[in-house]
């Protein structure tokens, strides 16, 4: 008897183990996409305590880097000759220069400086050697995130996107929005299709493709349709659910599948022992 209700133990714990798993990318994924929406929403928070007259410095430090990368021959190979690039449009010292919005695949992340794979792991990373996001004829800002992560959905949907689909870019005191123009695939060490263009103001987004193979590029580019528009100072959440709701349905989808299974052992054992009280 006592083997058999280890057993019965046993097999609930692999069952909640399992379901814990399963469960587990979901969750993992919300509970990190609730981070980095704090993270925006703090951004925004830092925003609105800016004096409007301190704007001028920040943005002219940015356009003169954005005027030092169109003279360069090749900037995505030759950007560590241009120094200052980290301090450049970052107010709180974390490296947060903005956040980008794509609501056609539900995306609102913060854009870092830079494309090291710790930012790629959490955020949309600026490509250095591209142009800072300042709006204007000539510019080219850059944008690159992972896809496919387990915790992270990231880019995983840019694939979704389509010719004439937008997205926006707020950065300090500007929100900066693009029409989609133009999807192409490359190889990575192509940039032919991310170069300045004197008469365009350009954004492109990247990220591997194709998936789990990751041997290519995927260039999601779109072109500025607007004229600089006022930021609005509104904080919030981007989630709709708490954590805490996430976290108590995870709790008692598990509870419920325990007991329901721990009724069908008992109610197994009883029908065995009226069974073999019958036989005899």
């Amino acid at each position: 008897m006592m083997k058999k209700n280890m057993w019965n133990i046993a097999i609930i714990l692999i069952l909640i183990v399992g379901l814990s798993v399963m469960l587990y990318p979901s969750f993992s994924n919300y509970w990190n996409e609730k981070n980095q929406s704090r993270v925006v929403a703090s951004y925004k928070e830092n925003l609105s305590t800016i004096p409007e007259e301190d704007y001028e410095e920040l943005w002219k430090k940015a356009e003169v880097y954005n005027e030092e990368i169109r003279k360069m021959d090749a900037p995505f190979r030759n950007y560590d000759l241009l120094e200052g690039y980290n301090e450049i449009l970052d107010l709180s010292g974390t490296g947060i220069m903005g956040y980008i919005s794509i609501d056609e695949i539900g995306v609102e992340y913060p854009i870092y400086h830079g494309t090291t794979d710790g930012v790629l792991q959490i955020a949309v990373g600026h490509m250095q050697g591209s142009s800072f996001p300042t709006g204007g004829a000539g510019n080219h800002v850059v944008l690159s995130a992972h896809n496919g992560l387990s915790d992270q959905e990231l880019f995983t949907n840019l694939d979704q996107m389509k010719i004439g689909d937008q997205f926006s870019l707020v950065v300090l005191d500007r929100t900066l929005t693009y029409q989609v123009d133009q999807i192409v695939v490359v190889e990575p060490d192509d940039f032919s299709q991310i170069q300045t263009d004197a008469e365009h103001d350009y954004c492109t987004l990247i990220t591997c493709t194709p998936f789990g193979v990751n041997s290519h590029r995927l260039l999601v580019r779109g072109v500025r349709v607007d004229g600089e528009e006022e930021f609005s100072y509104v904080t919030g959440d981007a989630q709709k659910i708490s954590t805490d709701t996430v976290a108590l349905v995870i709790f008692a989808v598990l509870s419920t599948i325990t007991v329901l299974v721990y009724l069908l052992f008992l109610w197994q054992k009883k029908r065995k022992q009226h069974t073999e009280g019958t036989e005899k």
